[in-house]
């Protein structure tokens, strides 16, 4: 199954529509994080590709991370339910929906403004060098996720 290219202005719209359909009331089909803490989670990757907030993991970890996460996150396949998740990404304090929300739509800006020829052969902060498609499959899969968590 090929992954929607969320390099595409359609792809892109239609994802940001459905980040738009959230309300800070909107209650998770499954998990255990309510709609802000989602929002700040999905915001951790783009966090790791534009700031330095988030410290590259030591070697024996991104190797660890290489070997046996790479392919779940950067492949074609979709996620599970309840899938676990890095430390980085779990969000326990309180957060401003609002915020999160324009926050991860800009970060969303900013990826389709660089566009595919800016990650082709970029650097993840877990997984090394991937190629422009990974990087794809990694955040749109992600985003899919838990917008369909949350029932958008």
């Amino acid at each position: 199954m090929a992954i929607p290219n969320i390099f595409e202005k359609d792809t892109l719209e239609t994802i940001k529509t459905r980040i738009r359909k959230l309300t800070n009331s909107t209650p998770a089909l499954w998990g255990k994080m309510n709609v802000t803490q989602m929002l700040a989670h999905c915001n951790v990757t783009y966090e790791m590709i534009f700031t330095e907030k988030h410290p590259k993991p030591n070697f024996i970890m991104r190797f660890m991370l290489k070997l046996f996460v790479k392919g779940k996150v950067v492949g074609e396949s979709t996620y599970e339910k309840n899938s676990p998740t890095g430390p980085q990404f779990i969000i326990t304090d309180i957060r401003e929906f609002e915020k999160e929300q324009n926050r991860l739509i800009a970060y969303l800006d900013q990826v389709f403004e660089l566009g595919s020829t800016s990650f082709e052969g970029k650097e993840s902060n877990s997984f090394g060098v991937l190629t422009a498609r990974e990087w794809n499959n990694m955040m749109y899969k992600h985003l899919d996720h838990h917008l369909s968590q949350f029932g958008v």
